[in-house]
């Protein structure tokens, strides 16, 4: 299995790794059974992501898009980052193995539960096509 050079950047020094006391929303989505979890904290001021960081248990393609996708959020308006799709983190890796696509889909999902999360502790409703999607099956996602 090929990785790009910015797989393995992201893999050997991921960006944003860690929590965030008192995140605005938090997410965590993953699937025991393929051995990836990930956790994304977010901060959220005036409608905008000041900062992102997450926790990510599994392989390096996990590590990686959960880097990736936190970079591609951060400093971005609460809607800009619900359109964030499993394809751009894949496209900003430049690519992914088939079998490790799963993975950037895990990051989609993760960066919309810890928003759905942040919509819920304000008292709103999350637009219904952003809504997280993960079962927690990857077998679907490969």
């Amino acid at each position: 299995m090929l990785y790009s050079d910015k797989v393995m950047d992201h893999f050997t020094n991921p960006r944003n790794v860690g929590e965030i006391e008192n995140a605005d929303g938090v997410g965590e989505v993953g699937n025991a059974k393929c051995g990836d979890i990930m956790k994304i904290y977010l901060k959220i001021d005036d409608g905008i992501i000041t900062d992102a960081k997450f926790n990510t248990f599994g392989c390096g393609a996990a590590i990686a898009t959960s880097s990736m996708a936190t970079e591609m959020i951060k400093g971005k308006t609460i809607e800009e980052a619900l359109k964030l799709t499993n394809k751009a983190v894949a496209e900003a890796l430049d690519g992914l193995p088939p079998v490790k696509m799963h993975c950037s889909v895990l990051a989609e999902e993760g960066v919309r539960t810890a928003l759905l999360d942040y919509y819920t502790k304000r008292g709103e409703e999350m637009p219904e096509e952003y809504r997280p999607k993960c079962d927690g099956d990857c077998s679907e996602c490969v």
